[in-house]
């Protein structure tokens, strides 16, 4: 299990990391979605992306534990886990509102808009990635 978590952090984790790096730095340092609220749309699509590709490697290396794993489940598990932690972030961002008065969330176009942009860079991945074996 140790030899599966550290290879998929390996291949993998700089992806989410580099769309949270750039949403805080970018996004919260400079308050570039106050000052461009467009910029919500693509960050949320990479951030899809970037989930999606994060579970593909997973559930790619998870077969050294389970076995093998047909293509098709594995690109449905990993939209669905980056469905999941898609919602997760807004209700992150809906509770860190309500707990310490900010307004990250502007209300439920924002975050139907959030959902969309989200899913719809998730299945991009999963639709345009190369098989597993290449990651």
């Amino acid at each position: 299990m140790k030899v599966w978590l550290l290879n998929t952090f390996r291949q993998a984790a700089w992806a989410p990391s580099l769309v949270l790096l750039f949403y805080f730095i970018v996004g919260k340092g400079f308050s570039a979605y106050s000052a461009y609220p467009d910029l919500d749309m693509p960050t949320h699509f990479f951030g899809g992306m970037a989930l999606a590709y994060f579970y593909l490697v997973a559930i790619f290396q998870s077969q050294q534990l389970i076995g093998p794993c047909p293509q098709l489940l594995q690109s449905i598990c990993a939209l669905g886990l980056a469905a999941i932690s898609n919602i997760l972030w807004e209700f992150m961002e809906t509770l860190w509102d309500l707990g310490f008065a900010t307004h990250i969330n502007q209300g439920i176009n924002d975050t139907l808009s959030d959902l969309f942009f989200g899913l719809f860079g998730a299945t991009m991945m999963v639709l345009l990635a190369k098989p597993p074996e290449r990651f």
